[in-house]
């Protein structure tokens, strides 16, 4: 439901607030006075296309604001879970259009920024407008068949069918995919046969590269390390005159000797022997390893051989040598996936055909209930027709069943509403009615019956009283409030008639001042309303019977 809406800076509006409640609102005014501005308001925040001309002259942009009630709009809160687009609030929903005066907009809703397709697939969830302009959902075959759908089928049977098909559909998606690889896999198993063959003959470990190149550099400085570790054995211990740990071991003794030896000097001697028991570990080492350690040519040469063999095969897979082992085991797991493909392929196939026949039992039951539900939906909108003063009118709901039974979201078969409006006329689809007036009363006449099972919370009718007065006008009226009994009706009128039956009353006022025209907006109390009421139906100069015939109207509801 439509909580409020706050409009800054459109058109000639300076700024206005109108909280909305359950039931029939109206919204009267003179003519020209702007009635139409809060529509256009509106439809904005719904998606509407915009440009600079909406901003209020002396404004840098338009802000528009609306807020919705959307605890029991379940679509609505799954679209924005689905979106990431909930509020703390998870029962409020906020959306939100400003208009630059350069012409760049933007939306939003619950304040993250949101592309314009985004404003209006959420807000056909929330508000639907009727009008001679743009906000007509009705005129979508889709809705049209939602409509005929939550009119003629229990949930639960649509529930089955939207989740039949996105299961074919997803198993479709794979069996459509792994048959056009088919046709390579042949040609792929040979290669990944050969690339295999290839890499295995080498059995290669899967730490090998590393360790080789780790060894080649070892071997490949043995001289070098042999030579180093002579010089070190020499400088530390085999001069026995002149090596560090004889010097250190002189060095220790002097210090024994002295008379009278610090704390420090305690400490320097503890520190020296500490460093000659060290120095006489790594003397050991150094001899283990020269003895130990031996230049191998031969060895070299094969790991040389061995690494140039690795390096080539690398650069023809493009990859690191190291990471050879990885290639090993993806094309392993290729080739197993290729080899099992045929009878993945199998289950695949035969999950389609047990798919199609569960969709195609339960497409039949849905068409069945649809054409059913067709004849006593058509029966009865033109019977609201009939009283909305188009008497010749007649709706069709039709029914076309597709060429195969292929499925698809929507059953066996599309939906259209086509429509006659004069004696003698071939029905037409009901886009192609051509006047505003007669789609207004056809859209209320649709919406009335079908209000107590659509999703739709909230409706909009922009003047749906265009070309009609008198009874009908009351009967348009009567409908209204009657609709507004389970939904939320906000209706722009020309007609006392349809004004009356309302539960609450909006007045739009226009004020020029100098070279300022302001747009406000007020909400009637019960005596203001009976005088508005009197004014449609005698002018500004009403009398005493006007008056009492509009409280008359009021007092009726």
């Amino acid at each position: 439901m439509l909580h409020q809406l706050s409009i800054k800076n459109y058109a000639t509006v300076d700024q206005l607030e109108i909280e909305l409640q359950p039931g029939m609102s109206v919204i009267t005014g003179e003519t020209g006075a702007g009635k139409s501005i809060i529509l256009g308001a509106l439809g904005l925040t719904l998606g509407d296309r915009a440009d600079k001309t909406v901003v209020r002259s002396g404004a840098s942009k338009t802000d528009i604001c609306a807020e919705f009630d959307t605890s029991r709009i379940e679509e609505a809160k799954s679209w924005l879970e689905e979106h990431d687009l909930e509020s703390d609030d998870s029962s409020i929903c906020i959306l939100r259009r400003v208009v630059n005066v350069d012409g760049r907009s933007k939306g939003y809703i619950n304040g993250s920024a949101v592309t314009m397709a985004n404003l209006k697939e959420l807000g056909e969830m929330l508000l639907d407008i009727h009008s001679q302009h743009e906000h007509q959902s009705l005129l979508q075959r889709n809705t049209q068949q939602k409509l005929l759908d939550e009119f003629a089928i229990n949930k639960k049977l649509r529930e089955q069918l939207s989740s039949t098909y996105k299961q074919w559909q997803q198993n479709f998606h794979e069996l459509d995919e792994l048959s056009k690889q088919s046709e390579e896999f042949s040609a792929q198993t040979q290669l990944l046969s050969y690339q295999l063959s290839e890499l295995d003959e080498l059995n290669l470990g899967e730490k090998e590269v590393s360790a080789l190149e780790a060894e080649f550099k070892q071997l490949n400085s043995a001289d070098e390390t042999l030579a180093g570790v002579g010089t070190a054995l020499s400088i530390c211990q085999e001069n026995e005159e002149q090596s560090v740990l004889s010097l250190m071991h002189s060095a220790v003794g002097a210090l024994r000797e002295l008379p009278n030896k610090t704390d420090r000097i305690d400490s320097i001697i503890s520190l020296l022997e500490s460093s000659e028991i060290q120095l006489s570990e790594a003397v050991s080492d150094l001899r283990s390893l020269q003895d130990e350690f031996e230049a191998n040519p031969e060895r070299l040469e094969q790991i040389n051989q061995r690494l140039s063999e690795l390096h080539s095969l690398a650069r023809k897979h493009k990859v690191k040598p190291d990471e050879l082992f990885n290639v090993i085991e993806d094309l392993r797991k290729q080739l197993s996936r290729f080899q099992n493909s045929d009878e993945e392929l199998e289950k695949l196939e035969a999950n389609d055909k047990l798919l199609r026949q569960q969709f195609v039992t339960i497409a039949k039951e849905v068409s069945k209930k649809r054409t059913s539900g067709a004849k006593k939906l058509a029966q009865q909108i033109n019977e609201q027709l009939e009283q909305l003063g188009m008497p010749h009118a007649r709706l069709e709901v039709h029914l076309t069943a597709k060429e195969n039974n292929k499925p698809s979201p929507y059953g066996l078969e599309t939906i259209e509403f086509l429509v006659s409006t004069n004696p003698g006329q071939d029905a037409k689809p009901l886009i192609k009615i051509a006047s505003g007036g007669e789609l207004s009363r056809i859209s209320l006449a649709i919406q009335v019956i079908t209000a107590q099972t659509s999703q739709i919370p909230s409706l909009v009718f922009d003047e749906v009283d265009v070309g009609i007065g008198g009874g009908v006008a009351k009967v348009v009226g009567e409908l209204l409030r009657k609709l507004g009994k389970r939904t939320q009706i906000l209706c722009v009128t020309h007609q006392a008639q349809v004004a009356g039956q309302s539960n609450h009353h909006f007045f739009v006022s226009k004020n020029s001042e100098n070279t300022s025209t302001l747009t406000q907006i007020e909400q009637l109390s019960n005596d203001a309303v009976i005088k508005e009421i009197a004014r449609m139906l005698g002018g500004d100069d009403y009398s005493e019977e006007s008056l009492a015939h509009a409280e008359q109207m009021v007092a009726s509801n």
